[in-house]
């Protein structure tokens, strides 16, 4: 059987995969790419997650406004048609897809193959009935929603984030088991289209990886649209298709009625099937072992995205795509650092966290000082009815001449992804607070919250000595 040899060879086609192979095909190596089908190409973001989860939420917050209308004589009446909305989710996938197939991908330089792969030597890839073989090889296989282990699962009309868009008759009440960001996020777009949403979550504040009273604030918004939550709470059993013993924290259990249940329990990395142990590549805990330069034992194989073990963001995926292209090309090696990685929860409101946590910090004795404003007095928060925002910065304890600099923090309000976009640039960069306190904002943008957390820190300094001086050089200046 004749092999056929490639400079790279990237398998997974997500957005670490395809950053990968279009740039190395770009350059005018001789790049292959491999996935298991046309359908999975654009991985979990197009087809599972980010496209389709936000094209729902969109649909869902259109659904919330114009109930919000009543407050001011509209009158609202008849029901979503669930059926119309994943039409829409379905419409916006079609459109991304028309750049993310096979046959466009061969236009753009890149030799694609459709078919499951998996190693049968240390440098040499098996699909179907051909061989290929290269210098490096990629592994972008990303992962998968992890399954529920309940008894008496089976009974049930389960859902995850792989087929929820699939749905295609509403039902009346959904339980969502995981408070994590795709419960969260797909538990408000239900309750939105008109579904009783109850969310079970084993730990005692939702969106764990966030900031506590992010987490906090954004439960109290969604309590008050109506979905119901069960914290320190975990289901123990299922005793019908619509039924579950739901077990709390003190060791109480109460049964809670539902339709349908949505999983959203975590992630597991995809690594069955792949013939890893003939590439020599060591598997801990099922996941791949990899170095700080992504590197897995056998030092010619690579992971990148979720196959990493590490942040399983599509931007995460993103950023090691960059350190591996780097890597490849430069002899000045970048190891993976995750100190500027940050992340949205696309509720209504969002929740945007980035740079190290206080928790972080703290364990690395890093001084810090923590900054919290809320939006009460904000104009822009007044006028648009979210005074119940919150914005934490960390930043370093400046000195004579040392600059303040931000190190990391959260917010929660309206298109707070997009209002943190400024700071989290000053994070990466290093600027100091003085960047942001002497930048023009335009009145009353949103963005001016950033500015004004840093006003009433400023503020804060001015002891009575600062006062003392002032006034002098005021005075005979």
């Amino acid at each position: 059987m004749k092999e056929m040899k490639y400079d790279i060879i990237v398998i997974g086609a997500g957005s670490g995969g395809l950053s990968v192979s279009l740039f190395m095909a770009k350059v005018g190596l001789k790049t292959l790419l491999i996935d298991r089908s046309d359908e999975h190409i654009g991985g979990d973001c197009l087809n599972d997650g980010c496209v389709p989860s936000k094209a729902l939420i969109h649909v869902s917050r259109l659904m919330h406004q114009a109930k919000q209308g009543e407050l001011f004589g509209y009158t609202i009446s008849g029901k979503p048609d669930f059926n119309k909305a994943i039409e829409y989710v379905l419409s916006k996938q079609a459109i991304i897809r028309r750049h993310e197939n096979a046959d466009y991908f061969r236009k753009e330089g890149l030799a694609v193959v459709l078919g499951t792969a998996h190693f049968i030597s240390t440098s040499a890839i098996k699909v179907g009935d051909e061989i290929y073989t290269a210098k490096k090889i990629v592994l972008a296989t990303g992962s998968r929603p992890a399954a529920l282990h309940v008894p008496g699962i089976e009974k049930v009309r389960q859902f995850n984030n792989e087929n929820i868009f699939e749905l295609n008759d509403m039902p009346e009440r959904m339980l969502v088991v995981g408070g994590g960001p795709i419960g969260i996020e797909i538990g408000q777009a239900l309750n939105r289209l008109g579904i009783e949403v109850t969310i079970v979550h084993r730990g005692e504040n939702i969106l764990p990886h966030d900031a506590t009273e992010m987490g906090s604030i954004l439960m109290k918004q969604l309590k008050a649209e109506g979905i119901t939550f069960h914290l320190n709470a975990e289901v123990k059993e299922f005793t019908s298709a619509t039924e579950a013993i739901i077990q709390q924290k003190d060791g109480n259990n109460f049964k809670q009625s539902f339709d349908a249940i949505f999983v959203a329990v975590g992630r597991e990395i995809t690594v069955k099937g792949l013939g890893l142990e003939q590439a020599g590549i060591q598997i801990k805990e099922e996941k791949i072992v990899v170095n700080q330069y992504l590197q897995t034992t056998n030092k010619h194989v690579y992971t990148c995205g979720d196959a990493s073990g590490s942040l399983m963001f599509s931007h995460a995926a993103e950023q090691q795509a960059r350190l591996l292209l780097n890597n490849f090309f430069s002899p000045f090696k970048k190891k993976l650092n995750n100190d500027y990685m940050s992340w949205v929860t696309f509720t209504s409101p969002e929740v945007a966290t980035f740079g190290l946590s206080e928790a972080a910090l703290l364990k690395r004795n890093i001084s810090f000082e923590k900054l919290a404003m809320n939006f009460e007095d904000d104009d822009r928060a007044v006028v648009d009815s979210y005074q119940y925002g919150k914005l934490v910065l960390y930043t370093s304890k400046g000195g004579l001449f040392k600059k303040e600099k931000i190190l990391g923090g959260s917010m929660i309000a309206p298109n707070a992804g997009e209002l943190v976009q400024e700071l989290i640039l000053a994070t990466t960069k290093g600027l100091g607070i003085n960047d942001i306190f002497n930048k023009i904002y335009p009145y009353p943008v949103a963005s001016r919250i950033n500015q004004m957390i840093i006003v009433k820190h400023k503020e804060k300094q001015l002891t009575g000595t600062i006062k003392k001086l002032l006034k002098f050089l005021y005075r005979f200046v």
